[in-house]
């Protein structure tokens, strides 16, 4: 299991036994705030890592950091371990990217009655599970739907009515991979382009090279791949590349990370969508601070996402 790490002036080997350490709610002294994300593999919970980091030493005085991921994206039982270890520690805040929409709801509704403060980031908690288990987690994220609708309407410009494409969608039961479905979806009916994949590639890399690869060969004919994060658009750049289709099959992706932003430079994908991860946490903080200090839960609160295309990179 991945070491949660906290900001501050110990020692790496210090740092090792955080994770066994219990701090009792309450404790005088800065609130602390546990940033619990998916996968550290995908360079886009780095970057929001990255971002939480610099907030966090610019507010020194205000809180302490303890920074969690996964192994990857689809290891649900290691992220409720994290949450229970956080619970444990006695943290005041816990601000969560959740692998699933479903599976998280009863370990947070656990913190909550533990009296921790809790904000739901980046991938929205289900609405149904949460009113089942009679509690509410404020949402603080961008609208995915409408952010993969820019990136399908940036694709359309290259497509001509009855082209064939396909979709590599997230976590099937991720609300945010549901969106940005929808949003992909959206974009190629209006299109008039013929959706003849969809296939889930769990946001990894290597999923999807295998699984464009077999596209590629079930439709000779196809056009473009949608994939609904940039860790599986660089497996399907890859994949495309390897079976000669480079130029033929145009590529988009959403998430705005380095290693995509150098493939749109070079023109072997088109677009991508940023959902500025380096502030997407520095939001849930913010949220999570402003109800520690007595303010009521916010509503929702949405939060930027634009298109991205060779024309916006430096």
């Amino acid at each position: 299991m991945r070491i949660p790490m906290r900001i501050s002036f110990l020692s790496l080997a210090l740092l090792a036994f955080l994770p066994s350490c219990e701090r009792a709610p309450g404790t005088p002294g800065k609130p602390e705030v546990a940033l619990v994300m998916k996968s550290l593999a995908n360079e886009f919970f780095k970057t929001m890592a990255d971002g939480a980091e610099a907030y966090q030493k610019q507010n020194a005085a205000s809180f302490d950091l303890v920074l969690n991921g996964i192994r990857n994206e689809t290891d649900l039982a290691q992220q409720v371990a994290l949450v229970e270890q956080m619970i444990a520690r006695g943290v005041e805040a816990i601000v969560i990217a959740p692998a699933d929409s479903k599976a998280l709801v009863t370990v947070l509704k656990r913190a909550q009655d533990a009296g921790i403060v809790v904000v739901n980031i980046d991938n929205r908690l289900d609405t149904a599970v949460l009113a089942e288990a009679g509690t509410s987690i404020p949402f603080v994220g961008p609208d995915n739907r409408e952010g993969a609708r820019l990136v399908g309407e940036e694709l359309a410009k290259q497509l001509k009515r009855g082209d064939q494409i396909a979709i590599l969608e997230g976590v099937p039961t991720a609300f945010n991979a549901q969106q940005r479905r929808a949003g992909f979806e959206d974009a190629m009916k209006t299109a008039g382009a013929a959706v003849v994949s969809v296939q889930s590639a769990s946001w990894e890399m290597e999923k999807a090279n295998s699984i464009t690869a077999g596209i590629l060969t079930a439709h000779p004919e196809i056009s473009a791949i949608l994939a609904s994060n940039d860790s599986m658009a660089l497996g399907a750049a890859a994949a495309v590349q390897a079976g000669g289709k480079a130029g033929q099959v145009h590529i988009v992706g959403f998430d705005n990370i380095t290693a995509v932003q150098a493939l749109i430079r070079e023109g072997r994908i088109l677009a991508t969508a940023d959902q500025h991860g380096d502030r997407l946490a520095v939001y849930g903080i913010e949220t999570a601070l402003s109800i520690l200090k007595g303010e009521a839960p916010p509503q929702d609160k949405k939060t930027p996402v634009d298109l991205i295309t060779k024309a916006q990179l430096p």
